[in-house]
């Protein structure tokens, strides 16, 4: 049994777009990629820790606890063993509140990287490999969301290839999700329905061939 942890934000715990409300697991993402390597024959474990509002390593000013960094090393030893840690985190970092670039989430990124291959794992457990995921770029912020969002679709230009160039430079894993949905056509950030599915399916077979046909 491989397990696979997801540490990411509201885009990937599946808030459905203009409400509050929460998406099933088998409609979220990471659950349509669990279901898709258990039909494929894989014996894997999704493991979500997805909060709504996550930065990669910088606080919201409003509410507490949203520093991705806080706390990431006992998560990944909680956890553990883990054959992949999956990262999609950044969208926040370009909230009104923070004067962020494609680069400041970059920095944040490494910093998760970096925590989570010195986490305090048990002796002999693998340290997982990691895929960092670039979330679609946010377009036109819609509904309750637009002020908190204001400028976002500015801000997040070059995530993808930040990352990118961040991931060739630290070895590790790297998807854009941008090549295969949008962000929501509903509010413009998040994902809608029919995103989740292709993103969960096009996700499940870059996982596969990482964990296990290597």
């Amino acid at each position: 049994m491989k397990q696979i942890l997801i540490y990411s934000d509201s885009l990937s715990w599946g808030i459905i777009p203009m409400t509050r409300k929460r998406f099933g697991f088998n409609q979220r993402w990471p659950g349509v990629m669990e279901n898709q390597l258990l039909s494929l024959g894989y014996k894997v474990r999704v493991i979500e820790d997805c909060l709504n509002g996550r930065r990669t390593m910088y606080e919201d000013p409003v509410k507490p606890g949203r520093n991705g960094l806080i706390g990431l090393p006992e998560r990944i030893e909680v956890n553990s063993p883990l054959a992949m840690v999956i990262i999609m985190l950044g969208t926040n970092d370009f909230q009104f509140n923070h004067e962020h670039d494609a680069s400041h989430a970059a920095q944040g990124m490494q910093a998760l990287i970096n925590a989570i291959r010195s986490a305090p794992i048990e002796p002999g457990m693998p340290v997982p490999e990691i895929l960092v995921v670039a979330a679609p770029p946010v377009t036109s912020p819609k509904g309750d969301i637009a002020a908190k969002f204001s400028g976002a679709e500015k801000k997040c230009v070059g995530l993808a290839d930040a990352y990118r160039a961040l991931c060739q430079r630290m070895n590790c894993h790297f998807f854009d999700a941008g090549l295969v949905t949008t962000s929501s056509l509903v509010d413009g950030v998040h994902l809608d329905l029919e995103q989740h599915e292709v993103l969960g399916k096009a996700l499940s077979a870059y996982v596969a061939d990482i964990v296990f046909e290597h």
